[in-house]
């Protein structure tokens, strides 16, 4: 008790020896339960989130740990000098160092958490490397944010007066956005259709007289590789705002042609034409027969309507099978003695 009294009478700075201890055993107490806390108790939730099914425990366990050393080291310190009377602008400046490191941590440690969950909404998207391109996309406006909010926090706790400054940075904030509205149009483009997706990366699309496939679809434009091998580079805001027909989402193709015949073909192998294109198509693979008639006298042939759809999206694959139909009525109707027609004009001279 003794020891005590004595350390209480003796005083340096206007704080008594008591106090800088008591302040300094705070502060190290602090910073010591924070290692304690971060090597063992969150080491051990670690390991026992990574038993669990959901991933939201992980991130909320790698946001904490993302508070380092300095942030435990600064956060003692402010705490232990609140056992000491110091000057206002010392005290001030150890409110601001705080405030400012906690600042930085805390918004770090909602980056992860934020990410994570666009992460989540992205997997969602069959295709990776568009998927990346939207989270960098959004993180790019939670970032700006995000630090934003922080900058305007961290002056209003240095006695500053933001009103004005909010003001300024909205006027100035219209200025920028009407002097890039063009690349903030192809920007926020560039969500509208990661979150629409009208096309994804490989799809193969038509935009007016262009097409070819989707190779990548950036924040500003995207790049189409045509049929031709050249690269079209087409802005998103102009994607946006055309009609494009997106041949990748298509599940069945539907084909539909006229073949004509000659007219010395007999009424028998006129009734039995469709069912030959049936039975033909019935053999194919990926084709499904729809229907055939007989369904005009042209002028110089008779002229059947045939339908049927292929089952698959692959232009190489649609094109293979037409192809194995086209050689299958061919043998066929040279089997039957059909004979198809072909532009012909007879002339009748009357002497």
């Amino acid at each position: 008790m003794n020891y005590i009294s004595l350390l209480c009478e003796y005083a340096v700075f206007s704080n008594s020896l008591y106090a800088y201890i008591l302040a300094m055993l705070v502060a190290c107490g602090i910073i010591l339960a924070s290692k304690v806390f971060e090597k063992i108790i969150l080491v051990r939730l670690k390991a026992l989130s990574k038993k669990t099914k959901t991933h939201v425990d992980d991130i909320l366990i790698d946001a904490i740990h993302e508070m380092g050393n300095i942030f435990y080291i600064v956060l003692g310190l402010y705490i232990g000098s609140r056992f000491l009377v110091v000057d206002a602008s010392i005290a001030k400046s150890i409110h601001i160092i705080f405030v400012v490191v906690a600042t930085y941590q805390i918004v770090r440690a909602l980056q992860i958490v934020i990410r994570f969950a666009l992460e989540q909404y992205a997997s969602k998207n069959d295709n990776p490397a568009s998927s990346e391109s939207m989270i960098h996309l959004g993180m790019l406006f939670v970032r700006i944010g995000l630090w934003s909010i922080a900058f305007l926090f961290v002056l209003s706790n240095l006695g500053i007066d933001i009103t004005a400054l909010v003001a300024s940075l909205g006027i100035g904030s219209l200025a920028i956005a009407l002097a890039l509205q063009n690349i903030l149009s192809d920007m926020f483009s560039s969500f509208s259709i990661y979150a629409d997706k009208p096309f994804e990366i490989g799809d193969y699309i038509v935009i007016g007289t262009d097409s070819g496939t989707v190779k990548k679809i950036g924040l500003k434009t995207t790049r189409i590789t045509s049929l031709q091998g050249e690269e079209l580079v087409v802005s998103n805001k102009e994607l946006t705002t055309v009609r494009v027909q997106n041949y990748k989402k298509m599940q069945r193709r539907r084909v539909a042609f006229t073949f004509g015949v000659v007219y010395q073909t007999s009424k028998k192998q006129l009734e039995a034409i469709p069912t030959i294109v049936e039975t033909i198509v019935s053999s194919v693979d990926h084709l499904e027969f729809d229907r055939c008639h007989f369904h005009e006298f042209g002028d110089s042939a008779l002229l059947f309507d045939v339908v049927y759809f292929v089952d698959t999206r692959e232009y190489s694959t649609y094109i293979d099978t037409r192809e194995t139909f086209n050689l299958a009525l061919f043998e066929t109707f040279e089997k039957q003695s059909i004979s198809f027609a072909y532009p012909t004009q007879t002339v009748f001279v009357q002497k």
